[in-house]
């Protein structure tokens, strides 16, 4: 037998061959065969999305054009998948996860918001002589309690009756207009309330409708009940059982959205439950003001004057300071339950604080984007309208809001920010979100929804113990419609099962 010996090459498709061998006729065979290998066992590519996410799509006819997705495993460099990851897309309300992070890095955890009361003249014997000027401080979650808190805190200080006016000083930041309708033309929804440096419960009222067969009428409660706000109620009585399509009640301002009047009208089954429903309702500070002489009378206060608006007065004294929850707090409220006036007004707080008074959005955009570039964090595309993640307009990448999340793995207040999104079928607005067990609190993850968008971003622990980073954006008509959340699930399946 002839000896035979063979050398493989660097780039690993030939062999060298001793001469006389009889294997050298297999040589050309040999490089065929290796050369289709790549062919016959392909390999994923990190711009390839999971393959049940590829089926999906096919089948519901959404290009995968539409889908940006970045995933990443904390401490690695590189991503695992980046697919269309530096396309700026709508990402409806995973904006807040920017917006939030930042405010925690600039303000710190324990920043808080104070409504300050001001008295222009002496307080003599529980009388207040002159004026009581409400100082707004931009308090993102002034709700009922709270202000009623206010209230007592206030009384508390000495005061009973006031012989002046209420001045409401709202200038800390600048005027956001009353046009609540602008962005999907329903005024009366709490998610388009504008923010304010003086919002009391997020301008919203709890309208309740409740039959009293004895009186033979239909009776309304509102809760607050603002003492400015008139309610005109012409619902008829119905005897009979509560059934569908029994009557209805219609809800309306006839002064419009911002207007000091609600009508009630329509008919209304005895037989019938009571309704609730919330409505947002008037200006911003004729709502503070009505809820605060409502509470100030109901606490045994006196009120002689009026109200109006107006600046603190140099010579007016400080009686009575309120303290807001603290940042960390509030960042928890806005994420886990999606608040977009709250958010915003972390816009504008940042304005304020870093810009320069009045707050504005676009001093809120300049602190975020001088804060991003502080950080070494680049996202082409980027455009914060509000902040919020309420716009059309907006848009970021999937990997610019990963490298947010990643930088947040490095804040010493990284602890505060990962407990404030909301947890995987636990709280927030993933409660009902994948509950299969398995995945029960393995997902801190912001989620995002608007007409054609669908967006979830955040944190995703394997069931090999490991941490990613995810972003998933779907902008299509589609997406908003199940798609979206279909598409979000398939990846996050795909990270869990790594």
């Amino acid at each position: 037998m002839q000896s035979v010996r063979a050398a493989r090459h660097r780039d690993a498709l030939s062999w060298r061959v001793i001469p006389g061998s009889n294997l050298m006729h297999l040589r050309p065979l040999l490089l065929a065969g290796l050369l289709l290998l790549p062919a016959g066992l392909p390999t994923a590519r990190a711009t390839d999305l999971p393959p049940d996410v590829v089926r999906l799509l096919a089948q519901k006819r959404v290009p995968d054009a539409s889908v940006s997705v970045y995933v990443r495993e904390l401490g690695q460099s590189e991503p695992v998948l980046a697919h269309n990851a530096d396309v700026a897309r709508n990402p409806a309300s995973t904006m807040k996860v920017l917006t939030t992070y930042a405010a925690l890095e600039l303000l710190g955890p324990a920043y808080t918001w104070r409504t300050r009361a001001h008295a222009t003249g002496p307080v003599r014997d529980l009388v207040l002589e002159g004026n009581l000027v409400i100082e707004g401080g931009g308090d993102p979650f002034m709700t009922a309690d709270r202000w009623w808190g206010f209230v007592n805190g206030l009384r508390q200080s000495g005061i009973d009756r006031i012989t002046g006016d209420v001045v409401i000083d709202n200038t800390l930041f600048a005027p956001q207009g009353d046009d609540r309708a602008a962005f999907d033309n329903r005024p009366y929804r709490s998610y388009n309330v504008l923010p304010d440096a003086l919002m009391v419960n997020f301008q919203t009222v709890n309208l309740t409708v409740v039959p009293d067969a004895a009186a033979g009428s239909v009776r309304a409660r509102v809760n607050p009940w603002p003492a400015n706000l008139a309610i005109d109620n012409s619902v008829r009585l119905d005897r009979g059982s509560c059934r569908r399509g029994a009557g209805g009640v219609v809800v309306a301002m006839p002064e419009g959205p911002s207007g000091n009047r609600m009508s009630l009208a329509g008919h209304y089954a005895s037989g019938c439950g009571p309704l609730s429903l919330s409505r947002a309702v008037m200006r911003a500070p004729d709502f503070a003001f009505g809820t605060f002489k409502t509470y100030w009378t109901q606490s045994g206060g006196t009120l002689d004057g009026g109200f109006r608006l107006g600046p603190v007065p140099a010579n007016a004294k400080l009686v009575y300071t309120h303290e807001s929850l603290t940042l960390a707090e509030v960042i928890r409220l806005v994420n886990k339950f999606s608040s977009n006036v709250m958010a915003r007004t972390l816009l504008l707080t940042l304005g304020a604080e870093k810009v320069g008074r009045p707050g504005t959005t676009a001093g809120g955009r300049q602190a975020i984007t001088d804060f991003l570039a502080a950080r070494g964090i680049v996202i082409p595309g980027l455009v914060i309208e509000n902040g919020s993640g309420l716009s059309r307009t907006e848009r970021i990448t999937a990997r610019g809001l990963s490298e947010v999340l990643v930088d947040a793995t490095r804040s010493p207040y990284y602890a505060e920010f990962a407990a404030s999104l909301p947890l995987s079928a636990i709280d927030g607005t993933l409660r009902r979100r994948f509950r299969n067990g398995s995945m029960d609190g393995r997902l801190r993850m912001k989620t995002g929804s608007l007409q054609d968008v669908s967006a979830l971003a955040g944190y995703v622990q394997s069931a090999g113990g490991k941490t990613y980073v995810a972003t998933i954006i779907v902008n299509h008509p589609s997406a908003d419609q199940g798609v979206g959340d279909a598409v979000s699930a398939g990846v996050v399946e795909w990270i869990h099962a790594r």
